[in-house]
């Protein structure tokens, strides 16, 4: 009996011992092409039909996977939508604070939703807030009926626009997102109609909200919960638009900012939601890590002395309106470079005015353009009488 439970006891033991070293043998197999990652700098590949990372004050393409490829966007949609709103905000066309009257076509959207009510008034502002963070199809059809009269015509704005910011492979169908015949955009459009919504930067104001009630003139107040739950969970990320249909599965587009600098992640296709945020929290951490802000011109600084004669003994200097701060992949702080443009046409000014402006490039990228003005009163007659010398001495050195 001892005898064969000390037999037992071996095989067990050899067993076991066989389990343990199959297991680093897979762990210690060598990288081939076909496990390797796809990015090597990233270090991994997102789990998406697509995607995309770019510093977004440039445009710099920092990691991409199928990113000219057509999916169906879904509620990534809505970045569009706003950005036609704040446009019309921004513009002076509408106000925040103008009403928006509810129609039966806003009441029957399904999906996400406001749960706004046939003949409900609410405001731009509040409307605004119903896609920004709930993503509400009703608040988008709302919004599109307000500025356009009909979702139909809004939608015509919205190709108008897309076409005009080289949006090549998107097709707008809706103002929503709902699932449509040829509704259909890729990452690289995605991230371009983003960059355009971020040169409105209230509507951060909005999509980094997490939690909001709407009470005012309703008996059951609106829960606002945002559905980019990154805005609460990754530091620093304040929009901008998650989205989700069967046919399109999990997208997002996100954008954060860390010590001065923004990146922008768009994914297309992610097969779950916590998939979709930790790639693209994965890839706003490896940009983060690449990239840095850098003053470039600080406010009321000395940028340019301008001469007023021949041998610049007469002068004026220019100086910055504002500050120049500008995102840079660490280490090449010397491809950026200023252009400084002095008005031709100035006869004489007084001190503070604008004499011209300084142009600041990061390799061919224009990224900022500042005024700049005087430190002092140049009165006309000294543009003349400077004049009238740099004349006499060309004309004694032709003797």
């Amino acid at each position: 009996m001892k005898k064969r439970s000390a037999i037992l006891s071996l095989l067990l033991s050899m067993i076991f011992s066989l389990q343990l070293c199959a297991v680093p043998v897979k762990a210690l197999a060598p990288k081939t092409k076909e496990n390797a990652p796809a990015n090597n700098a990233v270090g991994f590949e997102p789990d998406a039909r697509s995607a995309l990372l770019i510093e977004p004050t440039t445009g710099k393409v920092l990691y991409e996977k199928n990113s000219k490829e057509k999916f169906a966007p879904a509620s990534v949609t809505k970045i569009m939508t706003m950005l036609l709103a704040m446009e019309a905000i921004d513009s002076g066309k509408v106000k925040l604070s103008d009403k928006i009257v509810c129609s039966e076509k806003v009441k029957s959207m399904g999906g996400s939703s406001m749960i706004l009510d046939t003949g409900e008034v609410r405001t731009v502002e509040e409307i605004l807030k119903g896609i920004a963070i709930a993503s509400g199809n009703d608040a988008a059809v709302a919004m599109a009926e307000f500025l356009e009269g009909s979702e139909e015509a809004f939608v015509v704005k919205m190709n108008e626009k897309a076409k005009e910011l080289g949006m090549n492979d998107t097709t707008f169908r809706n103002c929503t997102g709902l699932s449509a015949d040829g509704h259909l955009s890729t990452a690289n459009d995605i991230a371009l109609m983003s960059r355009e919504l971020l040169k409105h930067p209230t509507i951060l104001k909005y999509s980094s909200i997490y939690m909001e009630t709407i009470s005012d003139g309703r008996k059951s107040p609106i829960e606002l919960v945002n559905h980019n739950k990154l805005v609460r969970f990754y530091k620093g990320c304040d929009g901008l638009k998650t989205g989700f249909t069967q046919e399109a599965m999990y997208c997002i587009s996100a954008t954060a900012v860390r010590n001065d600098v923004r990146m922008l992640a768009v994914i297309m296709g992610a097969p779950s939601y916590k998939q979709r945020n930790a790639d693209a929290s994965k890839l706003m951490d490896y940009g983060f890590a690449k990239f840095e802000s850098k003053n470039i011109i600080a406010k009321d600084s000395e940028v340019e002395k301008v001469a007023l004669d021949k041998k610049g003994e007469k002068f004026y200097i220019a100086k910055a309106k504002d500050d120049v701060k500008v995102t840079l992949e660490r280490g090449t702080e010397d491809q950026v470079t200023k252009k400084v443009t002095i008005d031709p046409n100035l006869k004489g000014f007084k001190e503070g005015d604008i004499v011209g402006y300084c142009e600041v490039f990061v390799g061919d990228n224009l990224v900022k353009k500042i005024d700049l003005y005087s430190d002092r009163e140049v009165k006309q007659s000294q543009f003349l009488n400077n004049l009238k010398n740099m004349l006499t001495d060309i004309f004694d050195h032709a003797i």
